[in-house]
């Protein structure tokens, strides 16, 4: 593995934030802090651009964080809802920690 990217896992790592297995997506890579996602596309053995921050829900799949106003919703296929108090600050600090580990 080449020790750039190495060195960019252990920072990731080192923030509380793992990668979660899905061989099912072949494009992107798919981050995981305190319930809360962020996608990151493949780029070779690199990576490449950070998508926003969501969470994964049983049954609608990743459900993206958008504001809407002043007002934080999550948005899946079909279906959305509130964010809860604390939820979309904890999911964007895993945008901005992981995006600052890989040096984006």
């Amino acid at each position: 593995m080449d020790p750039q990217i190495l060195e960019r896992l252990e920072r990731i790592a080192g923030l509380g934030i793992s990668l979660i297995p899905a061989p099912e997506i072949t494009t992107h890579f798919l981050f995981e802090r305190d319930g809360f996602v962020v996608l990151v596309e493949r780029r070779g053995e690199g990576f490449g651009g950070i998508g926003s921050p969501g969470k994964l829900v049983e049954g609608h799949g990743f459900a993206a964080l958008v504001r809407r106003g002043s007002e934080d919703w999550f948005v899946a296929r079909g279906s959305e809802w509130r964010a809860q108090p604390g939820e979309a600050e904890a999911a964007r600090k895993l945008f901005t920690d992981l995006k600052a580990a890989l040096g984006s």
